[in-house]
């Protein structure tokens, strides 16, 4: 990745499967939506690791087990091993191993993941305030984590506890929506005590060395759906990325990205790892990729030509880029994602 401010995206000769070496890839809104796999996810990531590709699940999800998480994937198709799986869980327990003495006690706020994970950095999980622990390790619990248990953290952090979050994502899809995440529960306890906790999931480094360590990838790229922990994630550590468009992240979002937030390359679904990413050129006063011309205006972005829409999305990007800077682009696109059906 390069060190200036990203005007668009970039282009790749190469499939993106045989020009990195590891794809770091999320899961909800990436691989799957309410444990389903999302269309052409399992036959890409076949067709990618047969050219050569390892690939490896990270999640800021710290609920289930990497086992678990394996488990589910090879299910779907997937071949997975949970060595290839990384999550928060697993992030944040080495963050607390390095603060605290080797065995103590941990009081753990959320589900199995987290404590499996805190077990392997030799510490000990605890369920009461009452029980001396060293540190406070909060994660997503699922929808039935008892209301008790925000109480209980908030009990020993007050007494000056260090407090540790796995992840502060405000929300977590389902089967039937958009649900509160951990960063949401976090937020209970912050408001209880006042206190911020220290966090190692994405966008944040922790969570990257964590994956860098677990993988040995030299090339890696981050694939994900999400703006603010995928995508800024890869920027934080410094490594390319590639947006997918079948989770959170829609046209208007990407357009107004600032500059930890723009991606390196953007496609439809995974099937953009196993082809190259077309160049973004600049045609006059704006931007041109495929049939598409796309250019900033006093008040708004227009496009003019045809062809495919993710080139015309493509070509938009690098005009609001470009405009915007440093900062974040408010020029009124919405005509023009309009005109690609976006």
């Amino acid at each position: 990745m390069s060190q200036g401010v990203r005007t668009g995206p970039e282009a790749s000769e190469q499939a993106l499967s045989t020009a990195y070496d590891t794809a770091l890839l999320d899961l909800d809104g990436v691989v799957y939506a309410g444990g389903s796999a999302i269309a052409h996810a399992v036959e890409s990531l076949e067709k990618a690791r047969e050219g050569g590709m390892h690939l490896a699940y990270v999640t800021n999800n710290a609920l289930r087990t990497p086992d678990a998480v394996a488990g589910h994937l090879t299910e779907l198709g997937i071949p997975t091993g949970a060595a290839d799986v990384i999550t928060s869980a697993q992030a944040v327990a080495r963050l607390i191993s390095e603060q605290v003495p080797a065995g103590a006690r941990v009081l753990v706020i959320g589900g199995e993941g987290l404590r499996v994970a805190l077990r392997e950095r030799g510490l000990e999980p605890v369920e009461s305030a009452d029980d001396d622990p060293a540190a406070v390790a909060q994660g997503y619990g699922g929808p039935d984590l008892a209301w008790g248990r925000f109480a209980e953290a908030s009990y020993a952090v007050a007494r000056g506890v260090p407090w540790f979050a796995s992840n502060t994502d405000l929300t977590i899809p389902s089967g039937r929506g958009i649900a509160p995440g951990n960063g949401a529960a976090v937020e209970v306890v912050r408001i209880a005590t006042g206190a911020e906790p220290q966090v190692a999931g994405k966008p944040l480094p922790p969570m990257h060395r964590e994956t860098v360590l677990r993988t040995g990838a030299e090339r890696p790229l981050v694939v994900g759906d999400r703006l603010d922990t995928d995508i800024e994630g890869a920027f934080n550590g410094g490594v390319d990325s590639l947006l997918v468009l079948t989770g959170v992240t829609d046209g208007r979002q990407l357009l107004a990205a600032p500059p930890h937030h723009r991606p390196t390359y953007v496609d439809a679904d995974l099937r953009g790892l196993l082809t190259g990413q077309p160049e973004v050129t600049a045609a006059g006063d704006g931007f041109r990729c495929g049939g598409w011309t796309a250019t900033a205006g006093a008040d708004r972005l227009a496009l003019e030509g045809d062809g495919e829409a993710l080139d015309g999305l493509r070509a938009l990007c690098a005009a609001a880029w470009t405009a915007a800077g440093d900062g974040s682009c408010d020029l009124d696109g919405g005509k023009a994602l309009a005109r690609l059906g976006l």
